[in-house]
């Protein structure tokens, strides 16, 4: 065989976890946006070299920009293969890909071929794999969907982590989307991905599911946070069955409290939150609430949230979106330890 190994991503794609390691030789700021899953970044120009090389084309000449493009590619890369290489055995076999699968990712697939590694290029190169992901997210996935509904508070992603834990398969839209679902949502010190990558998650996701094993997501709405789900997907979910969580508002109200210390231990960021809820109950209610957030009231602010805003929503949400929610299967909690959440998620998983 000689290396470096041109594929196309149709040629890769069923061989993709045999790679020892996936190299994205693009920028920074492209890695940044998306790339292959499990890819490492060792670019072989900066965000800034990037922007030098490709000005110097424009305005004084191809030769003279590849003559400095070249000198800076051969520097870094002579940086990642003393950093990150040098201990690779002779069958480290790695896929190497940039943006179109040309210079860049050829460059660096070249130079590790030279020194004997059965290295394989993308041809393509990440413009080929995105096509992939945007026309497979076109389709609606061939898997038997359960979609875990149930009102603000009753424990959906805890008993979601609880179902992979024994071995169910799981989607989790939340935790690909670093994000909650509500106004309340976002997480602390920790921004969305980029659509791109957030759309190449769920790919990911649904393409290692067995299609034999129902496939357990929560109900969300079109968008999580900022990011919106693809809409082949959300109409599968939406037509598939639905678990019916019921839990007693007393532990959804202590769920939320510790599910959202960051908010009931920071009144000025939970009011700031509260805001967004003007146009809906109005300045003089959202006024009260933000005294109860920074009087401390955080449980009695959490029962009223629930009743006057979350719950409400909840139910004109779910009737309206989800057609088998009014045959859903009933899914009783008494409390939310660990324990409660395990004998749910058993029961599901064999049922």
């Amino acid at each position: 065989m000689k290396y470096p190994e041109l594929l196309s991503f149709e040629e890769i794609l069923p061989r993709l976890g045999e790679f020892d390691t996936i190299i994205d030789a693009r920028s920074p700021a492209e890695y940044a946006q998306d790339h292959l899953p499990d890819a490492i970044n060792c670019p072989v120009l900066d965000d800034a070299q990037r922007i030098r090389i490709g000005t110097m084309y424009k305005q004084i000449g191809a030769f003279e920009a590849k003559k400095l493009g070249a000198a800076l590619v051969a520097k870094n890369i002579a940086r990642h293969l003393e950093t990150l290489w040098l201990d690779k055995p002779r069958e480290w076999r790695p896929l190497v890909y940039c943006w179109r699968g040309g210079n860049r990712s050829g460059s660096m697939a070249h130079i590790l071929a030279k020194i004997g590694w059965p290295v394989v290029q993308l041809d393509g190169g990440y413009k080929v794999f995105r096509a992939h992901v945007n026309s497979a997210l076109e389709q609606a996935p061939q898997l038997d969907l359960r979609v875990v509904c149930g009102p603000t508070g009753s424990g959906k992603t805890r008993l979601l982590d609880t179902l992979e834990s024994v071995g169910a398969q799981v989607l989790d839209l939340e935790q690909l989307a670093a994000h909650r679902g509500s106004v309340l949502g976002k997480l602390p010190c920790q921004p969305q991905p980029t659509q791109k990558a957030f759309e190449t998650g769920i790919w990911d996701r649904l393409r290692r599911f067995d299609p034999a094993r129902p496939v357990f997501v929560e109900a969300e709405s079109k968008k999580v946070g900022d990011l919106r789900v693809p809409g082949s997907l959300m109409e599968k979910m939406r037509a598939s069955p639905c678990v019916a969580i019921q839990l007693p508002r007393p532990e959804r109200v202590r769920l939320l409290i510790e599910d959202y210390q960051h908010f009931a231990c920071n009144a000025p960021a939970l009011n700031q939150q509260l805001e967004y809820l003007v146009s809906l109950h109005g300045k003089e209610k959202i006024a009260r609430w933000q005294e109860m957030a920074s009087a401390g009231d955080i449980a009695p602010l959490v029962e009223e949230l629930l009743a006057e805003h979350y719950d409400p929503a909840y139910q004109r949400s779910i009737q309206r979106n989800f057609s088998a929610y009014p045959k859903a299967q009933v899914l009783h909690l008494d409390g939310i330890t660990p324990a409660h959440f395990l004998l749910a998620a058993r029961q599901l998983h064999n049922s």
